[in-house]
Formats: C-alpha cells, structure tokens, sequence
C-alpha cells in the first residue's frame, strides 16, 4: 500500500477532466443566458424600430394634413398667390425637405430641395378640402436619414444591454461555479486517485459546521468519499495484514512440504536400500531351493518365489520414480516405425489378454514413425495397456490406435491412444490417478498381486513429461477411458525398428563353467546365498566384505577374475567406486557389476556417469545368469565344452 505521506501523482483522467469541467460548466450556464439576452435585445430594439417608424410616418402624414388645411384656407382667402409662403414656412424646422402643392395636372407651387439630391425620401400626401380647389393635394417629403441613425442608436443601445446583462451573469457564474469546480475536481482527483490505488488520497473539502446547511451538495458527497476511501484505506491494511500472515503460513507450509519431500526420498531410499538387501539374498535362496527342493516342496518354493519377484516390482518402481525425480534419464529421440512397435506389445500383453478374456487390438496400418525414445515410449504404451487389460471386465476390448494431430505448436503430430471399454474413471480421479499410490476405488481395486500398487501411472507421467508431452484422459464410470499422448512426425525414410535391449548371448544354453568370480559386499547373508548359487552354476567364487580385501585380492600375485560382483555400499570409508576403479587398473579382463541396492539420486547420478553394467537388487537369477554369461572367455567355452562331453 502506497504511503499516507507520499504525493499523488496527476492522473490524466484528472487533467483531462478538469479541462472539461472548466470549458463546459461556462457553456452550460451561459449559453441559455445569451440566447435569452439576445432575444430580449433583438426584441426591444425591434420594438424600438418600429415604434421610431411608427412616429415617423405619424409626424410626416399629421404635417401633411396640416398644409393641406393651411393651403385649403389660403386658397379661399388669398387664392394661389398665398401658398408660396405656405410651403417655404413649412420647411423651417427641418421637417420636411420639399413642399409640393399640385392641382389637378398642373403643380401650383413647390419649395425645399430638388427631389434628386434628397438620398433618402419618404412622401406624405394630403388632399386640400375645398369645393374650388378640386384634385388639389399637398406632397411632403422627408429625409429618412434621421430615422435610420435612430434605428442604429436602438439596435446598439440593445446590444449594449445584452452585453451588459451577459458579463453581470458572468461575473455571478464565476462567482458562483468556481468552488464548484474546485470541487468537482477534487472529487474527480481522488476518485481517479483511489482507483489507481492510493487508499490515502481524499477530497478535501471542508464541510459546512454543525447545524449548518452545506454550501452545496458537492461538499457532502465529497465528505462521502472521504469516508468510503478512509474504510477502504482501513480494510485494505486488514487484508494487507491477513494476506502476510497467510503468506508467512503458506512459506511455512511450503517449507515443512519441502523438508516432508526430502526427509520422504531419504527414508523411500534408505528403506529401498536395506529392503533389497535382504530380498536379494532372498531370491538367491530360493532359486537354490527350486534345485534340492523335494517334488512336494516345488510348490510352496514356487509360490514363495513369485511373492519374493513381486515384491521386487514394487521396489523397482519406486526406484524408477526416484531415477525420474533424480533426472538421471536422458531420452535418445530418433525416429522409430510404430508398426513394430506395437507388434512387441501385442507379444508382451497377449497372454494377459486371453488369461483376461479381453480382445487387444493394435494398429497395423501403414508405416507411421515418430520422434521419440523406443524404449521409454514402449514403457507407457505398454503400461497404459496393462491398466487397461485389468481394468476391463472379461469380453471386453482394448484398442491402440493412432490417430493424426497437431502439436500445440502446429506442427504434424500422431496421437497414440489406449482406449477401453472398462469400468471408467469418474473426473474428480482424473487428475489424482497420476500421484503416487493413488487408486479410484479401494474396495473395487484393493492393492495386492491383480491390482498394482498405484505406481503404473505416476511413472508413466513423468516418463511423459521427459519425452516433451502429456498423458491425457477421457473418461467417464461405465463408459470406458482414452488415455491419449502426442510424439511429433518423423519421416519413415529415416526411421529405425526398435529392438528390445536384452542380454543374450551366442549358444543355446549359458555357459558358466568355470567363471572365476570375486564377490564384494558387506551383507554375510548376499554373500552366502550368491556364492551357493553360483557354485551350483560351476562357477569358482570367492567372497570379501570390505573394499580393502578386495583390493588385496585383486593385486594378488596370480589373482585373474572373470567377473568382479560389487555392491554399490560398503563397510568402511571406500565404496564400489574404489572397487571399480581397482578392477580396472589390475583385472582390466574382468567383467565389473555393481550389484546396487542404492537408489538415491545421488547415487543413481555417480551410478550413470561410469561405464559398468548396474544390476539393481533384487537381481532376478535368470538376469544375473545372463550378465554373468556375456563374460564369455575362451577359457569358459573350453570348461564347457569339456562339461558336456563329460555329460
């Protein structure tokens, strides 16, 4: 909020208005005032004319008649020879310009000025009444010039007193407008003020004192905005208050989320790591197990290893999780055909369909290709499939088709969807679904071996957001749902097949017949249960617990290893690192794994940044089998070769 002390800048709305108040208030008020003013002078001097020539021709034509009498007696004592001093004592005065006296058709005398140098004239006839005299008439003419500047005098002594009465009006509206002007805009200033945010700004108009009537309206609607803006000013300091206080709260809450996410991804990792010791050398038991295991005991030892294998799934899905918050992923884009694609999926989920019941129909059309990274593309492909394939009741149908699009930046784009005909998902799940261990419906989807344990889709999204899209969804409970991801166009010229990343290796079977092994890590249990299974697969083990015996082992005089198993944490200040880089300075042949069950991103960071094979525990035992038979020495082959003579 702005300082009560700080000034208040000119608003132009203000500048703008105060103009208009001072140009139009004077037009409003005046206006009316000179029309009437000029009506009533126009008015008066109309009159003023007309009564002028109204006296005019009545002093003109009374003249006349006067000579007329005059001339009628002269005539009837004098006879004609008398109206000649008739007519020159007429023109005395100034009256009249010329006298003229006419009978019949003849003129019987005249006097005064010739008709042709009198400028203006006006003639004013009499007939002379007597029985002798008979058409006799008197003609006087007068000089219209005296009238005229009468005329004038009355037209300017109207706009005299139009003027006057216009600048006495004037005077009392500016006399009487100026503190309304004022304060209309001071009014206007502190609205214009106030709506530009300073809560401090006011009228500032004195109002009238106590019992007093106001000077005028303005006053009180100003002392109006005066309280209104002091109550806004009051509750905006309120809301200013309560807003730091729930920003304080909210960085409070923010804080303790982002120390619960921490401390959250520490215990997630330390669980992780102590979790999978143990489950490690769990599937390393059982595996031995299946091999001396009495035929009634096959059963109970099979059982006990898919509950084992399950539990790893959960564990590798959180690892992914962490991978993918770590960021230690890094997506290779290239173009991919879609086609076969799709055809490794049909082969991966095929079997869950029919165990199912449900129809899987895949797009087989033409030779589509993207941008984008096979595998991780495959990996939400395949996972939205196997949702779908769950959550569909038995004759249902799931269907991946590929539709053209637009990417949000125009450009040429497939859409890939997932669609079934399932139960559905109502839409306040729609959001949620994508958190961690979220399901809809706990009673419909509890969590066990069938269900999942709400991590599919998490993964799934931020796999998504890696690839540069986003998982998107339409559904409706009954209706089925559409989870739909756009991957921009590639050109099929330049588009590769995706090939599943697996270990294999040349042969039928994998030979591990005398695979000299050096086997580090600080858990007694890890260590017996991989040498006891990798004695059974005739490989020759030796086992250390510390990175210092391993070190000794290895700068033995004659020590030579085949494969060199690490685990990632060690008992004392050295780490697998140290081991790695020993292995590489005195077992360059070995074969290095590290065998992790870490899963921080700190450690999945220093993990990537080596070029070693990582196996993250629990290890299946057909995976380590495999990894440790890609260490395919000559000297191997022949122990092998010689085995199966011997066999």
């Amino acid at each position: 909020m702005t300082s009560p002390t700080a000034a208040v800048p000119p608003h132009p709305e203000v500048v703008s208005l105060r103009g208009q108040l001072r140009r139009d208030l004077p037009l409003l008020t005046l206006l009316p005032c000179a029309l009437l003013a000029l009506a009533l002078g126009v008015w008066l001097a109309l009159s003023q004319e007309r009564a002028l020539d109204a006296q005019f021709n009545a002093e003109g034509q009374a003249l006349a008649r006067q000579l007329a009498e005059l001339s009628a007696f002269t005539l009837r004592v004098a006879g004609p020879s008398g109206l000649d001093a008739i007519a020159a004592a007429a023109l005395h005065g100034e009256r009249a310009r010329r006298i003229e006296i006419n009978h019949g058709g003849g003129m019987l005398t005249s006097a005064g000025a010739p008709l042709n140098l009198i400028a203006n004239l006006r003639v004013f006839t009499a007939p002379i009444q007597t029985p002798s005299a008979g058409s006799s008439q008197v003609l006087l003419y007068r000089d219209a010039i005296a009238l005229e500047q009468a005329r004038r005098s009355a037209w300017l002594g109207a706009a005299l007193i139009t003027l006057v009465t216009l600048a006495l009006a004037a005077w009392a509206l500016r006399r009487r407008m100026r503190p309304l002007a004022r304060a209309l805009g001071r009014i206007s200033q502190a609205v214009a003020a106030l709506e530009s945010g300073h809560l401090q700004a006011r009228c500032a108009i004195a109002a009238a004192p106590p019992g007093k009537p106001a000077a005028h309206e303005l006053a009180a609607l100003a002392a109006q905005i005066d309280r209104l803006a002091e109550r806004m000013q009051l509750d905006y300091a309120a809301h200013e208050e309560r807003l730091q206080e729930v920003r304080a709260v909210a960085m409070q809450r923010m804080v303790e989320a982002e120390q619960a996410a921490q401390s959250r991804a520490r215990f997630l990792a330390a669980a992780s790591h102590d979790l999978r010791q143990p489950l490690h050398a769990m599937g390393l038991f059982i595996d031995s197990l299946r091999v001396s295991a009495a035929p009634a005991q096959q059963t109970s030892v099979r059982r006990l290893q898919e509950s084992a294998e399950f539990m790893g799934l959960l564990l590798n899905d959180m690892l992914d999780i962490s991978r993918l918050d770590a960021q230690v992923l890094t997506p290779t884009v290239r173009p991919i055909l879609l086609a076969p694609l799709f055809m490794q999926l049909a082969t991966q989920h095929a079997a869950s369909a029919r165990q199912a019941g449900v129809r899987l129909l895949l797009w087989r059309g033409g030779h589509q290709a993207v941008l984008s990274d096979a595998t991780l593309l495959l990996r939400v492909i395949g996972n939205l499939v196997d949702n779908a394939i769950r959550h569909t009741a038995s004759g249902g149908v799931v269907l991946v088709a590929v539709r053209r699009g637009h990417r949000s930046d125009g450009s040429a784009a497939l859409r890939i969807e997932v669609r079934d005909n399932g139960t559905g998902i109502a839409m306040q799940h729609h959001r949620r679904i994508f958190e961690e261990f979220y399901q809809v419906s706990k009673s419909s989807c509890q969590r066990g071996q069938s269900r999942g344990f709400g991590l599919g889709l998490a993964i799934c999204s931020r796999i998504a957001t890696l690839l540069g899209t986003r998982i998107a969804l339409r559904s409706a409970p009954g209706r089925g749902s559409v989870f739909s991801l756009v991957q921009p166009l590639a050109q099929q010229a330049d588009a590769v097949v995706h090939a599943p990343q697996t270990l294999t290796v040349p042969g039928v079977r994998l030979a591990l017949l005398g695979l000299r092994c050096l086997v580090v890590d600080d858990d007694e249990n890890i260590l017996v249960a991989t040498r006891q299974r990798l004695v059974q697969w005739g490989c020759e083990t030796e086992c250390v617990r510390s990175a210092a015996a391993a070190l000794a082992r290895m700068r033995a005089q004659g020590a030579c290893f085949n494969v060199v198993l690490c685990d990632m944490q060690l008992a004392g200040p050295d780490d697998g690192m140290t081991v790695i880089a020993a292995a590489q300075r005195w077992q360059p042949q070995a074969l290095v794994v590290i065998v992790s069950g870490a899963t921080s991103p700190e450690a999945l960071q220093r993990l990537r940044q080596e070029d070693v094979l990582v196996l993250i525990k629990p290890v299946a035992p057909a995976k380590l089998r495999a990894a440790l038979a890609s260490r395919h020495t000559p000297e191997v082959a022949r122990n092998d070769n010689a085995a199966r003579q011997d066999a």
